[in-house]
Formats: C-alpha cells, sequence, structure tokens
C-alpha cells in the first residue's frame, strides 16, 4: 500500500496546528549572522531579526543536503513509498534545486519536487491542500495532477517600507527602476510565472499602496470566492487593520493570518504588508 509524505520548506509560513493537522515536515532555512547562526522558525522570530538589522543584516542559507537527506531517510524507515515536496519558488532560493539533487540518491521512493513559483503562504496554500487531499485518501498521481491547477489558482501581492533589503540581498527580480527611484516607491509587487518578483502596479504612498491590496482582495472577491490570508513582516498593527476591514467582505471561504518567517525577513526588512490570494 503507497503511505505519502508530505514536505515544504519553512518558508511556507504554516502554523504549529497547520502542520500538526497534516503530519507535515518541514525543512528550514538558516539565518547566518557573523558570529553566529539560527533555524528558521526554531530559535529566531522575526521581531528579533528586525530589531537587529539596524546593527547587522544577516544572510540566509538552505536546508543542508546532510538534513534533507536525513529527512528522506526517516520517512522510508517510516513506511513512506511516495514523498510530495512543495518548495520555494527556484527563482527566490536554490531549496528546490537542493532538495531535488538529494531524492535522486533515493530511487526506492517516488518523489514529486514541486516548484511553488511562489513564497510564504503562495507556497503554504498548496502545502495545505496537498495536505487535505491526502487525508481524503488521493492517491499520489492524483495529487501531482493538481499541484499545477493549485499552483494557477494562487496570488500573491504585497508592499515594503523600502526595497532596500530586497536590492541588497539580491532579490529584487524584475521590479523596475533605477535604485535611487526604487528606494523612494511603494510599488506592489507580485510573483510572475517564472517565480519573480516584479512590479505589479507602481504605487506612491504606504498608506495608498496597503489600500490599492485591499482593492485587489475587493475586486477579486467580487467575481469569485476565494481563499485569503494577510501576511505580515514587523506590521502587526497594518496589517490587523486590513484584515478587519478584508473580513468585512463576501465570498471569503477562508481568512488567515501570519508573520512571515525570519529566513523572508532578512530579504524584506521590516513593514511587510502582503496578501495570498486563492480562488475556488
Amino acid at each position: 500500500m503507497n503511505k505519502i509524505a508530505l514536505v515544504t520548506d519553512s518558508t511556507s509560513d504554516l502554523d504549529k496546528e497547520e502542520v500538526e493537522k497534516y503530519n507535515i515536515h518541514v525543512l528550514p532555512l538558516k539565518i547566518v549572522y557573523k558570529d553566529r547562526e539560527y533555524t528558521d522558525r526554531v530559535d529566531i522570530t522575526p521581531e528579533e531579526v528586525y530589531n537587529n538589522m539596524e546593527v547587522e543584516v544577516p544572510t540566509t542559507s538552505l536546508p543542508t543536503m546532510e538534513d534533507i537527506d536525513r529527512l528522506f531517510v526517516k520517512l522510508k524507515e517510516e513506511g513512506y513509498t511516495h514523498i510530495i515536496v512543495v518548495t520555494i519558488s527556484s527563482g527566490l532560493s536554490g531549496t528546490h534545486n537542493s532538495v531535488r539533487l538529494v531524492s535522486e540518491n533515493h530511487p526506492e521512493i517516488k518523489f514529486e519536487i514541486f516548484d511553488s513559483k511562489a513564497l510564504s503562504l503562495g507556497a503554504g496554500a498548496i502545502v495545505l491542500e496537498c495536505g487535505e487531499m491526502i487525508n481524503e485518501g488521493k492517491s499520489f498521481d492524483e495529487i501531482v495532477e493538481n499541484l499545477p491547477k493549485l499552483r494557477d489558482k494562487i496570488k500573491l501581492f504585497y508592499v515594503l517600507d523600502t526595497l532596500k533589503y530586497l536590492i541588497k540581498g539580491g532579490r529584487i527580480g524584475k521590479v523596475s527602476g533605477s535604485i535611487g527611484e526604487l528606494l523612494n516607491m511603494k510599488p506592489i509587487i507580485s510573483i510572475d510565472k517564472e517565480g519573480v518578483y516584479y512590479t505589479y502596479k507602481k504605487v506612491r504612498g504606504r498608506k495608498q499602496s496597503i489600500l490599492e491590496i485591499y482593492n485587489i482582495v475587493r475586486n477579486t472577491l467580487e467575481e469569485k470566492r476565494a481563499k485569503v490570508w494577510v501576511l505580515h513582516g514587523g506590521a502587526k498593527a497594518e496589517a490587523q487593520e486590513l484584515y478587519d476591514k478584508i473580513s468585512k467582505l463576501q465570498n471569503i471561504t477562508r481568512l488567515g493570518f501570519s508573520d512571515i518567517s525570519p529566513v523572508a525577513g532578512v530579504h524584506t526588512g521590516p513593514g511587510l504588508i502582503g496578501i495570498t490570494i486563492m480562488t475556488e
């Protein structure tokens, strides 16, 4: 009998209850300072990263090959015959490629290493749907066939207080404009079909940019039902205000609230407000 394991990385921003409900195995990324290293969402919080940014901006690193291999060996010993891994966009991190390489050392297991082309709950939403399908008794092939369709239903939009951390970390992608212009803009950023950041809309001013994000949700819900997650990085009060406003809209089948992982926080800096929309 087939036994399917569900794996993701820590940037999917799933909470402890969701991880336990669907028996999700999480590969943590690392936050690296000059004199110490932390494990994402294990021994460091986003707030600790943001509070120390004026002193030192850390770097990030992938799950080690050893960590990935150790997990696959453990899952095999527990009787899993199939493993579905949903990763952060390969356009934003090398995690997907590392997992794929290690999976090749385990030919006895059937793998699906799926590139979410997203991050945070853009990837997490796919993982949760996989968890539901596994719990419903769907076959490995049925779930794998559905993954691209799930990805196509997901949109992610966010705004930052400053783009300097994206620029510094080399994650600026296709967000257009000179560095000087970018530092003064509050563009709505999204992720394209290649899994890379791009400017969805140029907006000036913090309040206007958050209003634009609200309008994106409202306009979507006027046309179809959807699950919506409000995300923040070091901007809880503003995110809560947006959440409360969105909660009054019709056609929401689920409304979630989450902070982003410390790993993502390194590249965004404090002040991120975002949404993930998964249409039905």
